[in-house]
């Protein structure tokens, strides 16, 4: 079974922090914005203008939220001497456009990498062309469906030098981008109860991956996703103000690389599958590590799982079902691993072995204790949809 809702969710527009955010709202410096996009949809974006020149940073929200989540730390932000924009993607908040939940999976997948790069474009330069902004030490941050706009901001302007990312990866062209970034500083949060399972994984490996010395990544025991982790941890907002700070306003002067050696092991397997041909070199290295130590768990299923569905959206079929039956062998008695493999052989055409799998995610889940009951009604609806 796919995860679902965090990455597409229908938009949810939630405030959170109420009074401090009409308090935001009555900053000085501060301005809603329209911002007329080349298809014509007006996006509305809120300029937080610092009293000094000085860095800019650009706050893009997670995809059940809105641009108003960002208020108190953008005020913060400027407060201490750093400009901020704070944009609604197209179907959110303020924002023109049809929202996600009236589009199909693949028209949103299909929006938030075909158009929507070209709206936070959009807003990065109208971020610069504010007086007193600097071109040259530009920020993005991003939680859960931000993160990936964000990296990918930072991919096609080389002045965003510095990334805060909550609670979510990227995909496979940022993650190259990221390993041939030395001097992008990375800050990181993810908590261990978010809900989007194997994202506090993901973050390691990008922290693993990226050749930045200074990254950071704050891992959390509880927090929630995204934005929600600033309510539970009242620290996490300002280590974000500090960390413009350090890395926009006076950047310090890093090695080139990290030190060799200090990436994990699921990182390292993970790093393979990224690799040409990567799929044999990820099989290759669990027997190796398995022949050596029969109880190491190379990889968590859920983030395998993540990698495979990767692949199938991508169209990349073959690789999906490679890296969904390498699960199978790693977790046999999980329902989900044969659901998700079932999948892979429905989108080749394969019927017949969909219909296998889809019998035996049935009767593992007759006797699973581990997954939740919610967990289970889905691949258990995702099973059956694929027998009818």
């Amino acid at each position: 079974m796919m995860r679902r809702g965090i990455a597409v969710a229908a938009p949810v527009i939630a405030l959170v922090g109420l009074a401090l955010s009409c308090a935001a709202q009555n900053a000085p410096g501060m301005r809603v914005v329209d911002l007329t996009a080349a298809d014509g949809t007006v996006l509305k974006a809120t300029f937080f203008a610092a009293a000094k020149p000085g860095p800019g940073v650009i706050m893009l929200h997670q995809c059940n939220r809105q641009r108003k989540v960002w208020d108190e730390l953008a005020g913060s932000l400027s407060a201490s001497g750093i400009n901020v924009l704070t944009l609604d993607f197209r179907g959110f908040g303020d924002s023109g456009g049809t929202s996600l939940d009236k589009l199909t999976p693949e028209q949103a997948g299909k929006n938030m990498e075909e158009i929507w790069p070209g709206d936070v474009d959009l807003a990065l330069k109208y971020l610069e062309a504010q007086p007193g902004v600097s071109h040259d030490f530009i920020g993005a941050g991003g939680a859960s469906c931000g993160v990936n706009q964000a990296v990918q901001l930072a991919r096609r302007h080389a002045e965003v030098k510095s990334l805060v990312l909550l609670s979510e990866g990227t995909d496979r062209a940022g993650r190259e981008f990221l390993r041939k970034s030395p001097k992008l500083p990375l800050f990181m949060a993810a908590a261990d109860d978010d809900p989007d399972l194997g994202v506090v994984e993901i973050m390691q490996w990008l922290g693993d991956l990226s050749a930045d010395p200074s990254n950071k990544l704050v891992h959390y025991t509880t927090g929630g996703h995204g934005v929600e982790m600033f309510a539970a941890h009242k620290e996490l907002p300002g280590m974000i103000v500090d960390w413009f700070h350090a890395t926009l306003k006076d950047p310090p002067s890093a090695p080139a690389t990290r030190a060799a050696g200090s990436m994990s092991a699921e990182s390292r397997f993970l790093e393979l599958l990224d690799q040409p041909d990567g799929v044999s070199k990820g099989t290759a290295m669990y027997a190796d590590e398995r022949r050596r130590d029969p109880k190491s768990v190379v990889f968590s299923e859920i983030v395998l799982n993540r990698i495979g569905y990767e692949h199938l959206v991508t169209g990349d079929n073959n690789g999906a079902i490679e890296i969904f039956k390498l699960n199978v062998t790693a977790y046999p008695n999980s329902p989900n691993v044969y659901d998700s493999l079932g999948d892979a052989y429905l989108a080749s055409g394969q019927k017949d072995l969909a219909r296998e799998n889809a019998k035996k995610t049935l009767e593992l889940l007759a006797t699973d204790t581990v997954d939740s009951q919610a967990r289970r009604d889905g691949i258990k609806a995702n099973a059956e949809s694929k027998l009818k």
